[in-house]
């Protein structure tokens, strides 16, 4: 490795000490970030092996991709870029954080051990938190990854469905497949599986259990009860996190029933640990369309909210 490239990764790394003699090079610095450090030389060594070189370009965004930039970031204040590399996925793609709501998802999951990324359909929660995920077990940072979903009908009941448990549990949880099958080659994912390194389980599965050195998302979390919640998140262990995603304007839960969601994001905010990212509409990367379709209806909410409080004027008034 050249000089201009040691450089390079010595700036993404400040707190580690680098020195090169000749062909050996030896570095001294906390044990957490000298993990991260050979994480990245082994993947930068294994491109080369892979293709007999590596070029500027990949060396320069597979550096950009450590969470020593991360850590840096954190420790400067400084704003986070779009477009921030996140990991490289199944078949060498680039996985990113596309929008700055994306990006902050990024930042504070470095910062904090719970995260709440909280907003409208298609701003890519869920394919964020995934992503994180898999970064840290690729990085050895976690052993084993657990998503989940509460299995809420959204018009359709399960009852309904064909097959077994499994069967009609699963078309809630195929986003969390499709996010993995971008992220991990197929031959991979399916030993993870496997050997439930990676779990996929109905939020209902999760109580009574106990998750240390685990990733751990719950997904549509606008649709789990407040008991459902709170049994989730008491199931972290040590050395793991959590993201919650959810979207509290698409509440599905039958009866009225008041999303734990909600009142999660209203008695744990403030907490330190808790992290509390709110996505907007311009954080979208689905279709254009969709982008103009949550406005509309945004537009639609703020209208009736403005009719509600005419009408509550008018009846005060009189």
């Amino acid at each position: 490795m050249n000089n201009l490239r040691l450089q390079q990764i010595e700036k993404v790394f400040p707190t580690v000490r680098f020195v090169a003699r000749g062909d050996q090079l030896k570095v001294k610095g906390e044990a957490k970030k000298l993990e991260i450090l050979q994480a990245l030389l082994e993947a930068i060594f294994g491109e080369i092996k892979k293709r007999g070189n590596i070029s500027e370009k990949k060396f320069s965004e597979m550096v950009a991709s450590s969470d020593g930039r991360a850590e840096r970031k954190q420790e400067e204040g400084d704003d986070w870029d779009d477009d921030l590399l996140i990991l490289h996925g199944a078949g060498g793609r680039l996985i990113r954080a596309r929008t700055k709501g994306q990006a902050k998802i990024v930042a504070s999951s470095f910062k904090n051990d719970i995260v709440f990324a909280v907003g409208p359909a298609g701003t890519g929660k869920t394919y964020t938190a995934v992503a994180l995920a898999v970064k840290a077990l690729k990085e050895k940072r976690v052993k084993k990854i657990v998503l989940c979903r509460p299995a809420v009908d959204a018009g359709e009941s399960l009852g309904f469905l064909p097959g077994d448990l499994k069967d009609k549990v699963d078309p809630y949880l195929r986003p969390l497949y499709d996010a993995l099958e971008d992220m991990l080659h197929g031959d991979k994912l399916k030993h993870y599986l496997g050997k439930n390194v990676i779990e996929i389980v109905p939020l209902a599965y999760m109580r009574g259990r106990t998750l240390n050195n685990s990733f751990i998302i719950l997904d549509e979390a606008q649709n789990a009860t407040q008991m459902q919640l709170k049994m989730f998140l008491t199931r972290m262990g040590e050395h793991s996190k959590i993201i919650i995603t959810g979207d509290d304007s698409q509440i599905d839960l039958p009866n009225k029933r008041l999303s734990g969601l909600v009142q999660c994001i209203r008695i744990l905010k403030g907490i330190k640990g808790i992290g509390m990212i709110r996505l907007q509409p311009s954080d979208v990367v689905r279709h254009k369309l969709v982008k103009r379709i949550l406005e509309a209806y945004e537009g639609l909410e703020k209208e009736q909210q403005a009719r509600k409080e005419m009408k509550a004027a008018l009846h005060k008034k009189n």
